[in-house]
């Protein structure tokens, strides 16, 4: 068997062993319903607030504003659905950007599309970065929610989300009324950015339990106090009946565990991971021609690497790494089945042949620097290989 590399963190982190010895409890003796009036079901509803209250307190938030969801995807919908159907009466007019998550652009096509809803997508710039200027000049009276990825899944790219929540704020005091609301998509930022709600300044935040070495099926949404949403599911009462069903009593746990202990490691985490993620696209782009990096140069999560290798295709590329037990991925995880180019490469001004050539390489807290040289030793006859077979040829104004 060949040496196995994973480098798809992106897509999901590995359970962190600490984080599995405390959801054990939850898988075994202590399975009581939450809502059930008895000492098994109270011990789980005091286990589920005590959660709630160790996340409050990484996020600086109140309590009662942490709401739990099956994962990011849900939260993100529930953040644009929700909102923008109880609040319309202020305005159906809404802000984003053309590289988020589909959960957030999925929920905006829907209510451009079928609600009648207006909907501004800013372009970044060729690096991936939004300004905060781009939000103020396209906010209008009727704007009711603005919705920016923290930190982009796919390039890596961090958004200035502090500056852009000022200058929401300003807005409102100056309009003298509360909104727009501003949401934040924070899933990849959680394990190496400062999560902190009152400097980030915003009134809605997604979380996902997979990409911080949590469970998976769990996630969270932070709503500010005095925000209203429009529940998108019914049934009962659980988290304020926004969110009814029974609690996944095990992912809460795991997911407050698992965001307590990345936050307490994320500066020496981000700092090894900085230095490994430097070697490694540093020495693809030097030891591979035609190659380039995607995203920003610097301001980008520590663990991402994004390259597009012109003149292949990434998912040719991504089957022979598999081959050599290197795991990668060409995007998102949640649209690997399709075969569209990434929008997100497409929205940096980028033709469709290098959107296609593109490979997201996400390192973790297993990522070794022998990792690192493999990785570099394996890759360039694979390229080479793949490149003599392939019709396509990329013009070269496309590398940097």
């Amino acid at each position: 068997m060949p040496r196995q590399v994973y480098l798809d963190n992106a897509a999901t982190t590995p359970l962190d062993p600490r984080v599995r010895e405390a959801m054990l409890p939850y898988l075994t003796e202590k399975y009581g319903n939450p809502s059930s009036f008895h000492t098994l079901g109270k011990q789980s509803k005091d286990d589920i607030n005590e959660s709630r209250s160790q996340i409050a307190e990484v996020l600086n938030v109140r309590q009662d504003e942490i709401l739990f969801m099956s994962g990011g995807t849900e939260s993100d919908n529930l953040a644009v659905l929700g909102f923008a159907r109880a609040n319309q009466t202020n305005g159906k007019h809404l802000i984003t950007t053309s590289i988020e998550h589909h959960a957030v652009l999925e929920a905006m096509f829907q209510l451009e599309k079928k609600e009648g809803f207006e909907v501004t997508y800013i372009k970044p710039d060729k690096d991936g970065l939004v300004s905060a200027s781009q939000i103020t000049e396209s906010i209008r009276p009727d704007t009711i929610l603005v919705s920016v990825m923290y930190a982009n899944n796919e390039i890596g790219t961090v958004q200035p989300i502090r500056e852009i929540g000022n200058v929401i704020q300003k807005y409102r005091q100056e309009q003298k009324h509360s909104w727009p609301v501003f949401h934040t998509d924070a899933c990849q930022a959680s394990a190496y950015l400062d999560l902190d709600i009152e400097k980030l300044h915003v009134d809605l935040l997604t979380l996902n339990g997979s990409k911080m070495y949590g469970p998976k099926g769990i996630g969270l949404l932070y709503i500010r106090r005095g925000i209203k949403l429009q529940p998108l599911q019914f049934g009962g009462s659980q988290e304020r009946g926004l969110r009814p069903g029974t609690e996944n009593v095990a992912g809460i746990i795991g997911m407050a565990t698992a965001l307590a202990l990345a936050q307490k490691d994320k500066e020496n985490e981000s700092r090894r991971l900085v230095q490994l993620r430097d070697k490694l696209i540093n020495g693809i782009l030097k030891s591979i021609p035609k190659t380039r990096l995607n995203g920003h140069p610097t301001t980008r999560l520590p663990n991402n690497a994004n390259i597009s290798f012109l003149d292949i295709e990434g998912e040719a590329l991504v089957l022979y790494l598999d081959a050599a037990g290197i795991f990668a991925s060409t995007g998102s995880a949640c649209t690997s089945a399709s075969l569209e180019p990434s929008h997100v490469i497409l929205a940096l001004g980028m033709p469709y042949e290098v959107a296609h050539s593109s490979i997201r390489f996400t390192l973790g807290y297993e990522t070794t620097e022998e990792d690192i040289y493999y990785v570099l030793e394996t890759l360039p006859p694979l390229v080479e290989k793949l490149r003599s077979i392939s019709p396509v040829r990329v013009d070269e104004k496309y590398f940097r």
